[in-house]
């Protein structure tokens, strides 16, 4: 029962601040589902759930879709996904929870720095692969496009629309990809089943919040709570691995 709880807590909390701050849903899930569940099944539950948020915001924001930008993405994650694959066929549990909370530091560090990247079209090909393999072998295609757009000029309906028509490709692809070569099990689509109703709680949730509370409040606490989450994970890993 303690398991579920923490379950659909991750859910839901995930699922409120991608609604509030615009981070991605997987950003906040995927190392606290790493608690819960093996490697494989963390990440396909996260990109099953990610799949359905893109799903379900698609349509209200289509319209403001960059297309020359989407399509540099996509043809740029293609180079990217079977590296992505590999890195997912050969998970160490270990390495791999330390792999995560380093990168969770490192972009918490980023954002804080606030970091600037100026996008370009040759960039556009560079975040698309990177985002192609993050999401094929950990589920996470957010940080290159979160540091990448920080500070743009880009109208920030268009970002949005187009960052989430990307998710919506990578994370398909990543998924039938992934049950292909390496399969899924049982647990996984039940666990993701029992936690729809949670994840549009949580966006409902987060629609009402996101618009009466301060945003850099919010970005503050969601630094907080990446940068908990990475050095948690970090000294569990560590642990782990001094004591085998």
């Amino acid at each position: 029962m303690g398991t579920i709880l923490s379950f659909l807590c991750i859910i839901l909390v995930a699922s409120i601040l991608q609604t509030s701050t615009g981070f991605g849903f997987s950003i906040m899930a995927t190392p606290f589902l790493l608690m819960l569940f093996l490697p494989q099944e963390a990440i396909q539950i996260n990109i099953i759930l990610s799949l359905i948020i893109s799903v379900s915001l698609i349509g209200k924001i289509s319209k403001d879709i960059d297309f020359s930008i989407l399509k540099r993405f996509i043809i740029g994650s293609m180079v990217g996904v079977p590296f992505g694959i590999l890195i997912f066929i050969s998970i160490n549990i270990t390495a791999f929870k330390i792999g995560v909370s380093i990168l969770l530091l490192i972009l918490t560090l980023l954002l804080i720095l606030n970091f600037r990247v100026k996008p370009n079209r040759i960039g556009d090909f560079v975040v698309g692969g990177l985002s192609g393999l993050l999401t094929a072998s950990i589920g996470m295609p957010g940080p290159p496009l979160l540091l990448y757009f920080t500070g743009t000029d880009t109208e920030k309906g268009k970002l949005r629309a187009t960052t989430l028509a990307f998710y919506l490709f990578i994370y398909f692809i990543s998924l039938i990809t992934q049950i292909i070569l390496t399969g899924t099990n049982k647990l996984v689509w039940e666990s993701s089943f029992y936690a729809i109703p949670i994840v549009f709680l949580g966006l409902f949730i987060g629609q009402i919040i996101y618009k009466w509370l301060n945003q850099r409040i919010f970005k503050i606490f969601t630094y907080i709570l990446l940068s908990f989450t990475g050095i948690y994970l970090l000294i569990e890993s560590l642990n782990l691995q001094i004591n085998s």
